[in-house]
């Protein structure tokens, strides 16, 4: 296991195509087990879950992205595999909401010490309520 940074990067662009992006740096851990990489940092105020864990597990063209907290009834957890659907919950202060995330693509080029970059391009549904597109862009140094 050893120490890495990352740069975190989220843009979210609604229907009527207005886009947000959110951007943090944080530390963490990054290993190798059974051909999959694990990364895994602390939230903080800048993502919006400060006391959250948040666990990522990338093996051929599949990121599983876990998150556990002091506020989570259960771990959130997402897997995300091209042109596949994900179904699950997420927790918010309010109680679990139903979640749905169709993935469009996932891209890794990490290289043997650990570096490099994780894509992710998906649409996301909390509830049916609100319908957006998502790139989560991970880079690992």
């Amino acid at each position: 296991m050893r120490d890495i940074i990352l740069k975190i990067t989220g843009r979210q662009i609604d229907d009527m195509f207005e886009e947000e992006q959110v951007e943090f740096v944080t530390v963490g851990k990054l290993y190798r087990r059974n051909g999959a990489l694990f990364l895994i940092y602390e939230e903080s105020e800048v993502s919006g879950e400060p006391g959250y864990k948040t666990s990522l597990r990338l093996k051929d063209d599949t990121l599983c992205m876990k998150r556990s907290g002091p506020n989570a009834e259960r771990d959130e957890g997402i897997e995300f595999k091209e042109g596949k659907k994900y179904s699950g919950y997420y927790d918010t202060p309010f109680g679990a909401v139903g979640l749905e995330v169709l993935t469009n693509s996932v891209k890794s080029d990490i290289k043997e010490d650990g570096k490099g970059t994780i894509d992710v391009d998906y649409h996301i549904s909390l509830g049916g309520i609100t319908d957006n597109r998502n790139i989560l862009n991970i880079e690992i140094s």
